[in-house]
């Protein structure tokens, strides 16, 4: 097969419901999926056609091309110290999909084997966005070390294969970008929630939409939400340009009050 064509033997580290969705893609390409997770999913693996292993060597020792880790961002340092990397039984590429970059790739570079390839990425959707297809989607990526170009493709194909945009970036870059975007979207729906906003009889399109924010928004756990600000060294900058653009907007009001009585 051509190089970016072949299937795959991909192991999932942290079977939740992202994965899940990952998941159900990359079988309908015809990849050999794996799976191990702290909860016991073998039920719905079985269903899937996946092998789940509550036996973390044992799912090391599956011979994967590919072990794509998906565990949350709070708990990716404590699953990725527990993994005896000894275990594997060939070079393999690491695949981590977290929100943040820096974080994991800094991780990824202390703990792994210098033998094992590295690739940080983040679809830049889930199972909401992505529920009717990837197509136009962002996919980032950085090739952090990559030895075995050819299993990188392939697996890149993966979602090259579904339309997604692809956009090769530094960490470094991902989370400054993300913290002015990704970051301050969840704040604002956040705050938003804590305001209690409903529709109402009078709703403006504009309105909507914010509602429409925070509705999304709060779908998203809290532990994610606080993964995006601990771990993403430029988001509490952002956090503190949005208090001093609130404090600008009301001294501004404030003024033009004054002005006007």
């Amino acid at each position: 097969m051509a190089s970016g064509s072949r299937k795959l033997k991909i192991g999932i580290i942290g079977f939740g419901p992202f994965a899940q969705f990952l998941a159900k893609t990359m079988i309908k390409q015809g990849h050999i999926l794996t799976a191990t997770s702290r909860s016991d999913h073998s039920q719905l693996c079985s269903q899937l056609n996946i092998t789940f292993f509550r036996d973390i060597e044992a799912f090391l020792d599956a011979g994967n091309d590919i072990i794509l880790i998906c565990t949350s961002i709070l708990s990716f340092s404590q699953v990725l110290r527990s993994i005896p990397f000894d275990h594997l039984k060939k070079p393999t590429l690491i695949a981590e999909v977290l929100s943040v970059k820096e974080y994991p790739r800094d991780l990824l570079l202390q703990v792994l084997p210098l033998e094992i390839d590295i690739l940080c990425a983040h679809p830049m959707f889930g199972p909401g966005s992505g529920k009717d297809g990837w197509k136009g989607l962002t996919f980032v990526f950085d090739k952090v070390r990559i030895t075995n170009e050819d299993t990188c493709s392939c697996f890149l194909h993966i979602f090259e294969n579904e339309g997604c945009r692809m956009v090769e970036m530094s960490c470094e870059e991902h989370d400054k970008q993300a913290a002015r975007s990704q970051f301050i979207t969840h704040t604002v729906g956040r705050v938003l929630s804590e305001m209690e906003i409903q529709s109402t009889s009078l709703d403006t399109k504009g309105f909507q939409t914010l509602v429409n924010l925070k509705e999304n928004t709060m779908k998203d756990s809290f532990d994610l939400y606080c993964g995006l600000f601990v771990h993403n060294r430029f988001a509490k900058q952002e956090l503190k340009n949005l208090e001093l653009a609130l404090e600008t907007v009301r001294q501004k009001l404030h003024h033009k009050s004054s002005d006007t009585l």
